[in-house]
């Protein structure tokens, strides 16, 4: 057996491993001064980068961590293998034909459980894709073919073909000195009824899965065959000392370089969409594993994106348009806390993915569908409130109730203000910094799990409290009705009672209406006691006694002009919930799908704005 490896080929490996080209490959790096580089750490969990390198030395350390050394050593720990394998890979890299102490040639990847699984899953990803161009595999290139694929693109992706043999793929790594065991070890072979090892993917289409760095580490396979004998549609590599699902991006070793320099990744959900988007020129698309997206996928996106206070990217998620989709998204929002990256959605209306979409309509469709991107916490809130009736009060109520707490979890205290708004439109409530002040309270609250838990809503026992304005502006108009009716004659009898929104005032409007209204020729004592009349609740009465006699804000020389004002402002304070509830119901059509809907609404929203423009101007000089 070969023993260790001379110094004089360690050296020359640690001369030809450009320490910030390696851990470039796995974190994205960035000038600090002074002829270093800082990115965020790959070996704990952080946000603002503690992690230095020092090119011109050759070494590497983390602030927070305290992890450091040379480019050997973050191989190790990055790739979790022991000194020699680490040498090994790095002059695989480099090029360079290692020497042992005892003078012979080093024996190729003998050294290391690791590399050996490595070179296993390299041979394996030739082999399949070399019978991709088999008879058999036609069906697999009709696939490709089907979804805009031929083979310079399959080439391009590894694309490959498990053939029909059960030890086809066993047989010929066992020809090439692997052992059984390192062969289920891999993931490639499992051992059968009858005790002998057999392929694990028989008659599939497969797509090799590599890591940050470019090996491959698995495979992922889809069902070609309807006599399949394993009915589900895509099967993964199983966990392996290689294949880690919940940290594995199909694709990121193609994206990662302009994910760095684009600050953006586009997180699909197959592999084909990978393929669509990257010969879209989505060059930053990824997608998970057989797994969702989880918060080791975000780690590896953070370290790519150097995301932090001071550096922000996008990352953009595409889903189906479907209710799974939506589930998705939502646990998107969750992960979304762990970026400091702004995180956006991508959804094409009629719910076709990346590779469906390019079919239909070619490249540029793509391109427009990640440029038409929306933020996460906008589509959430969209999809949340959809759920409520919100023509009614109880589903304004039952929607703000749901969706506060997914406001107050933004981490950015400007944006989450201006969401609160923003949620306020959504559901037609014309109050919205009562909404941002629940919001405020909320993350101001104690209770970390009434933050945390989405699904369960918070109470409200407080009444809902009336803008001291509207207030003012209900009270002169009834004083206006009581004091000088002929005057408010049918400008005061259009406002229903709903149209106060003090409970006291409401009751007020109903009296006078239940007395004939304005109009009914009944003025002065007379008519107060005949409104009075109407009205169950002695406090309300004595109410309307005291807004008889309370003397109007214009004084005597122009109480007709301040009257015809007061009744301008007040229908105007109610078309202004009505543009708000009609703004609420735009916002949440999608102009594409529903044209005539948004068009009939756009031009009731039009004409209502002109009206309360109007009332606006007959309003001055009044409240």
């Amino acid at each position: 057996m070969a023993g260790r490896i001379r110094d004089e080929d360690i050296a020359l490996v640690r001369e030809k491993s450009p320490i910030d080209e390696i851990i470039g490959e796995h974190v994205q790096l960035r000038n600090a001064g002074g002829g270093n580089l800082k990115g965020i750490c790959p070996f704990h969990d952080e946000k603002s980068p503690s992690l230095s390198v020092t090119p011109s030395r050759g070494l590497y350390h983390c602030f927070g961590c305290q992890a450091g050394g040379d480019v050997i050593r973050f191989v190790q720990d990055i790739e979790h293998i022991d000194f020699s394998e680490a040498i090994e890979r790095l002059a695989a890299r480099a090029n360079i034909q290692l020497r042992y102490a005892e003078g012979g040639p080093a024996p190729s990847r003998t050294h290391g459980q690791r590399a050996r699984l490595i070179e296993a899953n390299a041979e394996a990803a030739k082999f399949y894709q070399e019978q991709l161009g088999s008879a058999e595999a036609e069906p697999a290139r009709e696939f490709l073919r089907a979804r805009g694929f031929d083979s310079i693109v399959a080439a391009r992706f590894g694309c490959g073909f498990a053939p029909s043999g059960w030890d086809s793929l066993t047989r010929h790594l066992l020809a090439r000195k692997f052992t059984p065991q390192e062969l289920e070890l891999a993931g490639l072979s499992r051992t059968s009824s009858a005790g002998r090892p057999i392929d694990r993917f028989h008659r599939r289409l497969l797509w090799p899965i590599r890591d940050v760095s470019g090996e491959v580490v698995g495979f992922g396979a889809r069902r070609l065959f309807d006599d399949d004998r394993v009915e589900a549609k895509y099967l993964n590599t199983p966990e392996t000392p290689l294949y880690k699902k919940s940290q594995l991006l199909y694709g990121v070793d193609m994206a990662k370089k302009d994910i760095a320099r684009k600050h953006q990744a586009v997180v699909v959900e197959g592999y084909t969409d990978v393929m669509a988007c990257h010969l879209s020129g989505v060059t930053t698309a990824v997608a998970t594993c057989g797994t969702a997206f989880g918060t080791e996928h975000v780690s590896v996106l953070r370290r790519l994106l150097m995301d932090s206070d001071a550096f922000t990217g996008e990352v953009i998620f595409t889903f189906d348009g479907d209710s799974a989709g939506m589930k998705a998204a939502e646990r998107a929002f969750g992960d979304d806390q762990k970026f400091m990256a702004q995180t956006f959605v991508a959804i094409e209306a009629t719910g076709m993915d990346p590779c469906e979409l390019r079919m239909k309509s070619g490249d540029t469709a793509v391109l427009d569908l990640v440029a038409r991107r929306i933020p996460l916490v906008e589509f959430v809130l969209r999809a949340t409130t959809g759920r409520f009736d919100l023509d009614t009060a109880e589903g304004q109520t039952a929607a703000l109730d749901r969706s506060i707490p997914l406001v107050a979890r933004i981490k950015d205290h400007s944006l989450r203000d201006e969401y609160a708004r923003r949620l306020a439109g959504l559901v037609g409530y014309d109050d919205p910094m009562r909404v941002v002040t629940r919001v405020r309270g909320m993350v101001r609250s104690d209770d970390k799990r009434a933050v945390a838990e989405v699904k369960a809503p918070v109470p409200t026992v407080e009444r809902v409290r009336v803008d001291e304005a509207v207030v003012l502006v209900e009270r002169e108009a009834l004083k206006v009705a009581l004091q000088l009716p002929a005057v408010a004659g049918p400008e005061f009898d259009a406002l229903a009672p709903e149209a106060f929104l003090v409970e006291a005032h409401r009751q007020v409007c109903a009296a006078i209406a239940a007395a004939g209204g304005t109009g009914a020729g009944v003025s002065g004592p007379a008519w107060t006691e005949l409104i009075s009349s109407h009205l169950a609740d002695d406090r309300v009465r004595s109410g309307v006694h005291a807004l008889t006699v309370e003397p109007l804000r214009s004084g005597t020389d122009a109480q007709e002009r301040y009257a015809g004002a007061v009744l301008a402002r007040m229908h105007e304070v109610v078309t202004g919930r009505q543009v708000a509830a009609l703004k609420s119901k735009l916002q949440r059509i999608n102009p594409q799908e529903q044209q005539d809907e948004h068009a009939r609404l756009f031009g009731e929203l039009i004409a209502l704005e002109s009206y309360r423009r109007g009332l606006r101007e007959r309003a001055i000089g009044g409240v």
